[in-house]
């Protein structure tokens, strides 16, 4: 009987906590660009967790660790986050995450060599904490979006990245997004830089602290 070549894993990555670099654009008179809408997710109410019907499927949860999780049951001691959004695909082409997203996990493709189980597309989660703290809530400085609440400081001419709004990170906040609109035009006048931010509202209205 010859051997069963051992299935394609399942790897799940860790977004780093912090956001990344974000495009921004000093506040110009009469400039009122606008943005691509890159599409949005939303929550569901929470679910009983499926536990292996589909890997990570919405409202289904996961243990926690550096760079790689589990899924577990929703009422197991190891679920430590759920997921509050879950897409086919690369996140690049994808749906952006909902708001209260506090990190992704980016998922290969699974071949667990078994007609009777279905396979796993390649695809990413997005996860939200069961228990605080949530680096992806307003003003927290961490999370891999940015959201009206948010504090920003410039990293580089045309570039910021978030910080935490009360202080306590590296960086002291210089900008706070107070809404996201569909575009530049839609910003209050208080307004002293654009922020992409993607979404169903990509461009972000920030003010100068």
């Amino acid at each position: 009987m010859g051997h069963r070549a051992p299935p394609y894993a399942v790897l799940a990555l860790l977004l780093p906590l912090a956001a990344g670099l974000l495009t921004a654009c000093q506040r110009q008179p009469d400039d009122s660009g606008s943005g691509a809408d890159a599409g949005a997710g939303s929550v569901s109410a929470p679910r009983p967790s499926g536990y292996g019907a589909f890997f990570l499927a919405r409202g289904e949860c996961s243990s926690g660790g550096r760079t790689s999780f589990t899924e577990v049951a929703c009422t197991s001691e190891r679920a430590a986050a759920r997921v509050v959004g879950r897409y086919n695909g690369p996140r690049a082409s994808g749906p952006r995450c909902p708001d209260a997203t506090d990190f992704v996990l980016h998922i290969t493709a699974l071949n667990r060599g078994n007609s009777e189980e279905r396979s796993v597309p390649e695809g990413y989660a997005c996860m939200r904490n069961l228990q605080p703290p949530h680096p992806g809530d307003p003003g927290m400085g961490g999370g891999p979006l940015t959201v009206a609440g948010d504090c920003v400081y410039a990293e580089r001419r045309g570039l910021v990245k978030e910080t935490a709004c009360d202080g306590s990170g590296a960086r002291a906040p210089e900008y706070r997004v107070t809404r996201t609109v569909r575009a530049r035009a839609a910003c209050p006048p208080s307004t002293a830089l654009y922020v992409r931010v993607g979404g169903r509202d990509p461009v972000g209205c920030a003010r100068r602290l």
